[in-house]
């Protein structure tokens, strides 16, 4: 888990056309995806239609991601981030637990520019696996240059679930995808660009990263 200071950022989605400023609190983050060694180390199972034990696990849900959140808090005594509602199919996030989560997506953007501007923080091709270099295929994690703050693959391999609701009154309980994959075009590849998928969907170029709040 990397520590990543407190800052701003500003997100901005090209669909509506606005941007808007939030205040991130310092936060920790895992420094790769989820893999799919840890992920069968806590929950027994190996989704991935690739296999790999440092390849990251895709072929997860947000629910899943979400349920992986809280069996790996339980895992280590922590207190479980989310209390999932199994009536009407939603989840309550605890901000007070000290347990594993995802991140929010103003976390997931100020991690990802660790302090730049740019749309990223190197040449593509030095810091992502993507269309133009992956070969047609995931890749194991942390093969690329890090970032500023230690994130690897933060863009490219596989897109990383956030907390988020995208849209609500448009696209109801869709979830917000962030980073791009290893199928994806450059132009994907970038710590600005937004995607959204309902919390049941799974694909092979998506996965997740886990967080941890500081304490106060």
């Amino acid at each position: 888990m990397v520590a990543v200071p407190a800052g701003p950022v500003t997100l901005s989605d090209r669909r509506t056309e606005r941007s808007w400023t939030v205040e991130v609190a310092s936060f920790r983050m895992s420094a790769v995806p989820v893999t799919q060694a840890w992920y069968d180390e806590v929950t027994g199972e190996r989704p991935s239609a690739a296999r790999g034990e440092l390849l990251p696990v895709e072929g997860v849900s947000w629910w899943d991601a979400v349920r992986f959140c809280n069996a790996l808090s339980r895992r280590e005594g922590l207190t479980p981030a989310y209390e999932v509602r199994s009536g009407d199919g939603a989840a309550d996030w605890d901000t007070a637990a000290d347990g594993y989560r995802l991140p929010t997506e103003a976390e997931w953007e100020h991690a990802c520019r660790a302090g730049g501007t740019g749309p990223r923080h190197g040449p593509l091709d030095e810091i992502a696996w993507y269309r133009g270099n992956a070969d047609d295929r995931i890749h194991p994690v942390g093969g690329k240059q890090p970032n500023a703050w230690g994130l690897y693959d933060m863009l490219g391999n596989v897109w990383d679930w956030c907390w988020d609701l995208y849209d609500a009154e448009v696209y109801g309980t869709y979830r917000v995808l962030r980073g791009g994959g290893w199928s994806d075009e450059h132009w994907s590849c970038r710590a600005s660009v937004r995607r959204r998928s309902h919390p049941t969907f799974r694909i092979d170029d998506v996965g997740f990263r886990v967080a941890r709040s500081m304490p106060a």
